[in-house]
């Protein structure tokens, strides 16, 4: 069981629920408190605060290992998430705002999409292990 859960997959998993409930509670705020009428919107500004934690995270839980220079490791990440924040962005704006469907579900469905990209682009692309 102590190897389950020091491996990889199980802190990638456990960096990505933290990450979603930040970008998550963000996005509510952002329509609950602040009232923002666009939930595409207030989901791209949600998603700074998502991908800057699971930034930390991955560097240094997830794939502590690499050897790769922190700028470097920087500059992939932001390419990256910047592609898929505008994909979950562009998801949830077309899920909530066109067709007029509940916010949640589709933050759901992003995420989805969003999990199974930015595993392969952090192994394969930014951290390199």
């Amino acid at each position: 069981m102590k190897r389950f859960l020091q491996s990889q997959p199980f802190r990638y998993i456990v960096n990505g629920l933290v990450a979603t409930g930040v970008h998550f509670l963000v996005l509510t705020f952002n329509l609950k408190v602040l009232g923002w009428s666009s939930a595409g919107v207030a989901n791209l500004v949600a998603a700074v605060f998502g991908i800057t934690t699971s930034f930390a995270g991955s560097r240094y839980y997830v794939f502590h290992g690499s050897a790769e220079p922190l700028f470097r490791q920087i500059y992939r990440f932001i390419f990256l998430y910047a592609a898929i924040a505008l994909l979950h962005g562009a998801l949830l704006y077309v899920w909530s705002d066109v067709y007029a469907l509940n916010y949640v579900s589709g933050f759901a469905v992003a995420t989805v999409m969003q999990v199974l990209f930015s595993y392969w682009g952090n192994k394969v692309m930014v951290f390199k292990v």
